[in-house]
């Protein structure tokens, strides 16, 4: 199915020419998931590199293409000419580009290389991320005509941000060597709890759930934080 389309003019034939220093991908394990990732630096924070993902992990990824101009004053401008290098990357599925506009990030992914300046269309297959894909396709679209944005449907609840915060802490401490008493004495500092009702508290038992979650988000389990949950009436 397609969207409304994105677009910028002229029409050029010149692709836009990949960075010299362009990571390279490779395939681990998927998890379930399916697609190809981009390498990323272990050393550096994920506010010090950009982190590009496959339309099959991060399902709010733009799909677009070059199609023909017709009334192109119809069109809004899609500008790929002035991309950084670290928004541009190439991958063996295609090219993914990250955009920012009016503080939001947006993400769109190209089947072949892109053109400095072409008519964009997006493309959403009805599958079962489809409303998610058209969500991201329309606050894209917005963006580019400089309109409010609105919150994506796949937005973390401030509840589950504070809970993968705190079980990332408590998994971190307790590889360190914390013990679970140590990590409640930090976490949730609020609570005093005698030593002789730790075995059987409850504030145990949540500590103990955290650094499961936290070790099981490490592991792999991070990657569903991408995918958005499904709506159901």
């Amino acid at each position: 199915m397609r969207g409304s389309a994105c677009a910028v003019t002229p029409r050029s034939n010149a692709i836009i020419k990949p960075p010299d220093h362009r990571a390279e991908v490779q395939a681990p394990e998927s998890g379930g998931i399916g697609g190809w990732f981009f390498a990323a630096d272990p050393d550096r924070s994920f506010f010090e590199q950009t982190i590009f993902w496959a339309p099959e992990a991060l399902p709010t990824i733009v799909p677009v293409r070059p199609t023909l101009l017709v009334g192109s004053h119809t069109y809004v401008r899609l500008d790929l000419g002035e991309l950084k290098d670290s928004q541009l990357q190439q991958g063996p599925d295609g090219w993914h580009a990250v955009l920012h506009l009016r503080g939001v990030e947006h993400r769109i992914w190209f089947k072949e290389a892109p053109l400095v300046a072409a008519a964009y269309v997006v493309e959403f297959p009805l599958d079962r991320d489809f409303e998610f894909r058209a969500d991201a396709g329309r606050r894209l679209w917005r963006g580019l005509n400089g309109r409010p944005q609105g919150a994506p449907l796949h937005a973390l609840s401030a509840h589950r941000r504070r809970r993968v915060a705190l079980a990332l802490r408590a998994s971190d401490a307790r590889r360190d060597g914390a013990t679970y008493r140590e990590i409640a004495e930090v976490l949730l500092p609020a609570q005093r709890i005698r030593e002789r009702d730790w075995g059987t508290h409850e504030i145990r038992n949540q500590i103990i759930r955290l650094v499961k979650t936290g070790f099981a988000l490490v592991q792999g389990g991070y990657r569903a934080l991408l995918r958005p949950r499904s709506r159901k009436k």
